[in-house]
């Protein structure tokens, strides 16, 4: 076989209480996040030596190193395609990692299963303080509730009857940065709490989430949280609700989720489809 592809979904994290288990295979986060119908196109092929291309330029990311070298110790070309940019909160170093897994796997014929694959991915991601519960969501796909630690595998579906949401880029924001801070995880981790259990009230009362409601209560826990810091993404989020509209800002990036268009912002597809072989 000279070459397998893989898509992995782009995912946007709104709240996130970050979990320290004894390994970083057991480390990940509670929170709630969803899956854009977009993301990473990973294809892998032999070759004499170890190279990683994004959108056509060499790079090296360790986390999705780290998942090739889980699996092999062979010399292979990874491709990564995709129109979203590192370090912006949209999780496509754990989509890269997880559809790297899936390619491998079928190039080299491992015959490991999707979900020893997406604990490899998430392994390394946690491991190298890329992101705490991406790839959980990426390997299930939708919008999903965590109330147990991503680790675990173990999601809470949420059927949303919007489709469409609208997001801008201002900057990265270090994911490493936030997650090595011991005095921003601790804020975060009581902002967290709050949220969980707004978002859990609002369950018990509707059955059902609508995007409004998942933004509002975002939008709180990153102000209280201290992750809103960015001029930019603060003032757009206050001209989205000057318009009675609702808007948080993507974890963990320096960008703005909104369920209405504002200016600048790009229009995106919520889906349910997870990680997949192409």
């Amino acid at each position: 076989m000279k070459s397998v592809s893989a898509f992995a979904p782009a995912n946007i994290s709104l709240i996130f209480k970050p979990h320290k288990g004894e390994t970083s295979r057991w480390s990940g986060s509670l929170g709630l996040g969803f899956t854009l119908l977009e993301g990473v196109v990973v294809t892998v092929k032999n070759s004499k030596k170890t190279e990683t291309l994004f959108n056509r330029k060499k790079i090296d990311i360790q986390t999705v190193f780290d998942v090739l070298r889980a699996l092999t110790n062979e010399n292979l070309l990874i491709t990564i395609e995709t129109k979203f940019p590192l370090g912006c909160g949209f999780g496509i170093s754990g989509a890269s990692a997880l559809a790297t897994a899936y390619a491998i796997n079928k190039l080299l014929a491992l015959k490991k299963s999707k979900r020893e694959l997406a604990i490899i991915a998430h392994t390394q991601e946690v491991k190298n303080k890329t992101g705490l519960g991406d790839v959980t969501n990426q390997f299930f796909g939708g919008a999903l509730l965590k109330i147990k630690p991503s680790s675990y595998f173990s999601v809470r579906k949420i059927t949303l009857k919007e489709k469409v949401v609208f997001c801008r880029v201002f900057s990265p924001l270090s994911t490493k940065s936030i997650l090595s801070n011991n005095k921003v995880i601790s804020r975060v981790k009581t902002a967290a709490t709050k949220a969980l259990v707004n978002i859990g009230n609002e369950l018990r009362k509707k059955n059902t989430l609508t995007l409004g409601d998942i933004f509002s209560i975002s939008k709180q826990f990153v102000t209280e949280s201290g992750l809103l810091m960015d001029r930019d993404v603060k003032n757009t989020i206050e001209q989205i609700e000057k318009r009675r509209g609702k808007a948080s800002m993507i974890i963990l990036g320096n960008a703005v989720v909104s369920e209405t268009s504002f200016p600048g912002s790009t229009k995106f597809f919520l889906s349910d489809k997870g990680a997949t072989l192409l």
